[in-house]
């Protein structure tokens, strides 16, 4: 079923993409092709979150390998586990197209009845949910299981924030409306349910890129080496596109998202966005303010806010758009790993 679900849908999906263009299945070669080649085998589709990242291959491959070997491997904490940290991370971020993913995958894999019913399943998946939605949060499992399930939240702080810059609020065509979407939701549910119960090996992403130590702020991955060799790899490629930024943009948007999650003063304000680039070279201003919406309110990026920016090319774009993005997961994961030593809630630096 997932190789005919993937042959479906090639090159359909890439449609939904916005702002830049996507290698199509067809043109795809090299490392493009290699990670084309393991999302349609592993996720059983051509997933648009991960190939939006296309037009630089890197980022690409970083976006897959941490996906892959958080949310999709196996380990000591479930699947229904790990996609109940995914719904409640995207529902955290407004990232609806991310919620109707991985909402259905949760009702496919059984976990909405699991939570509607008493019994230790149920109160797991409650304790899971309402952890991902507060980074500040005590955890609620063992330390051995925060790779998994850190992992998984990190990994989709940082795709939530792309999704929500590259994608529409949904997969299900817009069209659709009433007792049709319930319909087609409960379908895509299913589907996704078989989907997810197939079996993925950990370690399967190593290779797609070189290797790489793992930075201090990524400590919670240590207790997993395929997750720890997944992120040390990932964070080198997103901090190599970092390097390419204006000094000047990479250091603001740094320090302002240390102040995550609470946001500090006015940061959804369109005046504290002004004040925050006004320092800044004419010429950067409009990359810092994209980088700085899609740290801290990507749903507000607007095609004349991409436009400001004058980047040069769609793999310019994605790299400014995914260094943000791991910039806001990384410190997000440093946050739920201290509450969970500490044992208990704690804020942001100040």
């Amino acid at each position: 079923m997932g190789a005919l679900l993937s042959w479906a849908t090639r090159g359909a999906t890439l449609r939904h993409v916005r702002h830049v263009a996507p290698v199509h299945p067809a043109a795809a070669t090299g490392l493009v092709g290699e990670v084309y080649h393991q999302v349609e085998a592993e996720f059983g589709m051509l997933a648009p979150p991960i190939a939006l990242h296309s037009p630089d291959p890197a980022r690409l491959a970083a976006a897959w390998t941490v996906l892959r070997e958080t949310l999709l491997a196996d380990g000591l904490t479930t699947r229904l586990d790990r996609e109940a940290v995914a719904a409640a991370v995207s529902a955290a971020n407004s990232c609806p197209y991310c919620v109707d993913v991985h909402g259905g995958t949760l009702t496919g894999l059984g976990g909405r009845d699991a939570v509607d019913a008493a019994g230790p399943g149920g109160t797991r998946l409650r304790e899971l949910t309402a952890w991902a939605g507060r980074p500040g949060a005590a955890a609620p499992f063992p330390p051995a299981q925060a790779p998994e399930l850190i992992g998984t939240a990190v990994t989709f702080h940082y795709l939530n924030r792309m999704v929500n810059v590259f994608l529409p609020d949904s997969p299900l065509p817009a069209a659709l409306g009433g007792t049709a979407r319930q319909a087609v939701s409960r379908v895509a549910a299913r589907l996704l349910g078989a989907l997810a119960r197939g079996r993925v090996a950990p370690g399967g992403s190593a290779g797609l890129l070189p290797g790489a130590a793992l930075p201090a702020d990524l400590a919670w991955a240590r207790g997993r080496p395929s997750v720890a060799a997944a992120f040390g790899a990932a964070a080198a490629a997103v901090d190599e596109a970092g390097r390419l930024l204006p000094d000047e943009v990479r250091e603001l948007v740094s320090a302002q998202a240390a102040r995550l999650p609470d946001g500090g003063p006015g940061l959804h304000a369109q005046d504290w966005l002004d004040g925050a680039v006004s320092a800044l070279a004419p010429g950067h201003r409009g990359m810092a303010r994209l980088a700085l919406l899609t740290v801290f309110a990507s749903y507000r990026v607007t095609p004349a806010v991409v436009a400001e920016a004058g980047l040069a090319d769609d793999a310019a774009l994605i790299r400014l758009t995914a260094w943000s993005s791991m910039a806001a997961a990384r410190v997000l994961g440093a946050r739920m790993h201290a509450a969970g030593r500490l044992g208990g809630a704690v804020g942001g630096p100040r």
